[in-house]
């Protein structure tokens, strides 16, 4: 398994969904991409692809006289880690009522999500061989 450190911020974690969606890009692009139009300074965008680098998500290869960057931990990886960190959070020390508070709220915003999670849990219960 990959060591990482997950995005500590919304800024980060979009800048690696672009690259994600993007495959390799340079911090220029990153930044007319996504600080640009939030009216961040380019060296801000450099920073959050620095920090973004030292947590291990993504990893850097020179191109010319600039640096291009590429995902090094797959969308999954971290969108299950990131799952399991809201989780941790939301279920707290009182795990028994935040599970039924949560499938409560899956219920309003889309009962067809509630079916889809009651199979996926009865998925995980089976055995693995079938029997």
């Amino acid at each position: 398994m990959k060591h990482f450190r997950l995005p500590a911020d919304d800024l980060e974690y979009s800048v690696l969904a672009a690259l994600w969606d993007l495959g390799t890009a340079s911090v220029r692009e990153l930044h007319e991409r996504l600080g640009a139009p939030q009216g961040l300074v380019y060296t801000t965008t450099a920073k959050v692809v620095d920090r973004l680098r030292e947590k291990g998500l993504i990893q850097r290869q020179r191109k010319g006289a600039a640096f291009e960057y590429r995902p090094k931990v797959a969308r999954e990886m971290v969108e299950r880690a990131r799952a399991r960190n809201a989780l941790a959070r939301l279920l707290g020390t009182t795990p028994r009522s935040a599970a039924a508070a949560l499938v409560e709220a899956v219920e309003e915003l889309d009962p067809r999500l509630l079916q889809e999670l009651e199979r996926a849990v009865a998925a995980r219960r089976s055995p693995p061989d079938g029997t």
